[in-house]
């Protein structure tokens, strides 16, 4: 079934479903999937076996993975979810639960583990710092990936008795919206061993027929026992690329424990895991297509190291390899995967050893774009190759930073659209939703990702969205927007908004002044790229539309209509319609009058919605950021008319127009001026009156 989703709710909706018991404890950024749980367990929502899960909060991490531990050795079917110290604090029990053979899924949205500094943003220093636990490793690069081996790890874990940690790239998969196929009940019930689930539920501890675990062992047997688990590990690979081979039948979506993209004579390799594929693909197949010899190896399944697997994959041309680590280990020789790729090329008996060589690119979540990617290929092409070396960073310490060519692209989305707006203001969760309305209506692919700060409300947030009709693996900002739009005027003040809108773009502003005005309220750099980009300028005053209808302060649904009005993603009628039945949804619990009155900032929106006339040249006060007056107050009377600015009919598709339009209201109308279409149909009394007595309702942000 195709949904519009980000990677938790992905991950989410798998787990629950092959679960029992669900221990949860929240941490950034894996809280998300076990809130879904927890949402689904308190509905009364059946898993696969139509028993709801007991999903149990518990003090910490440490008392999840005890509640893991203790419900598997039992024999009941368990996961939990969790990232960076979170995960550091389930390894005694990690340990225990290995070498006990018993299965159990982790499933971890990578996070930073705090160094210098806390982050709460994604790389692998958590997963690598339990990587001798003894658990097999399963890494996902994309909403879609994480969405699938969510499924693989729990059908795997019960054929091989190996515990599986299953992870992900905190923020960048984890809080991705994407359009992907999410594997359906039948599918589960196909890859699940039925009589793997008896043997486990046999091997339960119980009081009738005792066993022994978790004994103290002297030198003498201690080694040999620690031994005897090697045949289960070796089986791992197999069982996996099992799997995955089954999941492929069932759904045509094809896995390799290792898989390669590129040239079949390439002489340049990189090797990566997680989300870092999406941009180095795109390189990858845009350098090919200019003849270069390169391609890029994707590691799926890192513990137990699919040493074969990798040999085959490499092609037998390469002569120098890079790999690329998303951690940093001090002191060691190498980061953690560029080792073991080295220590499987030395496996090999036919293969002459390349040259390989070791960097480090994305910790904290830190950009890693395809001109990065390009830069690594570049430095091997060289005749000194670096031995070690970072991306995406200017290193001025060690100067260990490639040089990257930002001039190189390849993103070819059909829309992209950046939004400014702060945490909280509801500008995130109508982005969200405009990614899931245009990716469930078919036939167009959507993808959301948003920055947040670390402070959340309150800060400043940018969601980048991505609409194509063909598959989308831009797992990066958008640098190059068709739309841009600024949902808080005052940050044109403090950031360079416009620093990534296209030539010919489109710019949205929810603006407070009127429309002769807002021009020279602008300050001479967003004048001045408006000018040279030959950019489109259209404002809107949310806040005041907002207030009109009743929801004083949320300004998103306004919003978010404008944007679909200024586009040509959906026809104007289709996407206003669809905005529509996801507020009647949205809004459902809270009340009739809560739907009536983001039904009606719709309309008005479409009413409001005014596009610049730009002059030639720039009026601003000075030539560079500097405070603008306060914005004028709500009851600020009409003012004249001006040759700046036009105003545009962007007609309702809820009040089809009958014959001409009336001339034209102006958009600043004041508040106490009764609602009317610009189409000419008086808005319904019952409606305005509804709206204008409405609560003020919260939205994500």
């Amino acid at each position: 079934m195709t949904e519009t989703l980000d990677g938790g709710e992905a991950v989410a909706r798998t787990a629950y479903r092959l679960s029992e018991v669900i221990p949860i404890y929240p941490i950034t950024p894996a809280s998300a999937m076990a809130e879904w749980c927890d949402q689904w367990a308190s509905e009364g929502r059946p898993n696969l076996w139509g028993v709801v899960p007991d999903v149990v909060e518990m003090q910490s991490e440490a008392g999840a993975a005890g509640t893991l531990h203790g419900a598997t050795t039992r024999g009941a079917l368990a996961t939990t979810f969790t990232a960076s110290q979170g995960l550091l604090l389930m390894l005694p029990n990690m340990f225990k639960l290995a070498v006990e053979l018993t299965p159990a899924v982790i499933h971890v949205a990578a996070r930073a583990v705090a160094t210098h500094a806390l982050s709460i943003f994604g790389d692998h220093s958590d997963v690598m710092a339990v990587r001798s636990a003894g658990w097999a490793m399963l890494s996902a690069g994309s909403v879609q990936e994480a969405a699938d081996f969510a499924a693989v790890a729990h059908a795997a874990t019960l054929t091989t008795r190996v515990p599986f940690l299953h992870f992900f790239d905190g923020f960048r998969t984890s809080h991705e919206v994407a359009t992907v196929e999410i594997p359906s009940d039948d599918d589960l019930r196909v890859l699940l061993d039925d009589s793997a689930i008896a043997a486990m539920r046999s091997r339960g501890l119980d009081p009738d027929h005792p066993t022994l675990r978790g004994s103290a062992q002297n030198p003498d047997v201690f080694f040999q026992a620690r031994e005897a688990i090697n045949p289960f590990i070796d089986a791992v690979p197999t069982a996996v690329q099992t799997v995955f081979d089954e999941f492929a039948q069932r759904t045509g979506r094809h896995y390799e424990l290792v898989g390669y993209t590129g040239a079949v004579d390439a002489d340049r390799v990189i090797v990566v895991m997680g989300s870092g594929i999406g941009a180095i693909t795109e390189a990858v197949e845009a350098l090919t297509a200019q003849g270069e010899r390169v391609g890029v190896l994707q590691v799926r399944l890192y513990r137990p190291f699919p040493v074969s697997a990798f040999l085959a994959a490499l092609p037998p041309t390469a002569t120098k390899v890079a790999v690329l680590d998303r951690t940093k280990e001090p002191g060691a020789t190498g980061d953690p995967l560029l080792l073991d790729v080295i220590g499987a090329l030395t496996m090999s008996d036919e293969r002459p050893m390349p040259l390989v060589t070791g960097g480090r690119y994305g910790l904290a979540s830190k950009e890693f774009t395809p001109a990065m990617a390009k830069a690594v290929f570049d430095d091997l092409a060289s005749s000194t190759p670096r031995r070690r070396f970072t991306v995406g960073i200017i290193d001025d310490v060690s100067h260990t930073s490639l040089p990257v060519d930002t001039s190189f692209s390849t993103d070819d989305a059909d829309l992209r659209a950046v939004f400014f707006g702060l945490g909280s203001d509801g500008t995130v969760g109508a982005n969200k939703s405009t990614a899931k309305i245009v990716g469930e209506l078919g036939g167009i692919a959507a993808q959301g990702y948003f920055v947040y700060d670390s402070k959340k409300s309150g800060s400043m947030t940018v969601s980048h969205l991505r609409f194509s009709r063909r598959p989308i693996r831009s797992t990066y900002l958008v640098a190059d927007a068709h739309v841009v739009a600024c949902h808080q005027v005052g940050l044109l003040d403090r950031v360079d908004v416009l620093a990534m809108a296209r030539p010919g773009g489109v710019f949205l502003l929810n603006s407070p002044y009127a429309p002769e005005r807002t021009w020279d309220r602008l300050p001479a750099d967003v004048q001045r790229h408006i000018i040279d980009k030959k950019l489109r300028v259209h404002i809107i005053d949310g806040h005041r539309v907002a207030s009109e209808v009743g929801l004083p302060g949320l300004i998103s649904t306004v919003m978010q209509a404008a944007f679909f009005l200024l586009t040509d993603l959906l026809a104007p009628d289709v996407a206003l319609d669809a905005l529509r039945a996801s507020i009647r949804k949205t809004y459902a619990l809270l009340g009739p009058r809560i739907v009536e009155a983001n039904l009606a900032a719709v309309d008005l929106a479409a009413e409001r919605l005014v596009e610049l006339q730009i002059p030639g040249t720039v009026s601003g006060p000075d030539g560079g950021r500097s405070s603008r007056p306060a914005p004028p107050s709500s009851s600020s009377g009409s003012p004249p008319a001006s040759s700046r600015a036009r105003a545009t009919c962007y007609r309702s598709a809820r009040c089809p127009s009958t014959g001409p339009s009336p001339p034209e209201q102006p958009a600043w109308r004041s508040a106490a001026s009764p609602p009317r279409s610009r189409c000419g149909t008086p808005r319904s009394a019952s409606i305005a009156r509804a709206a204008r007595s409405c609560a003020r309702t919260p939205q994500s942000g």
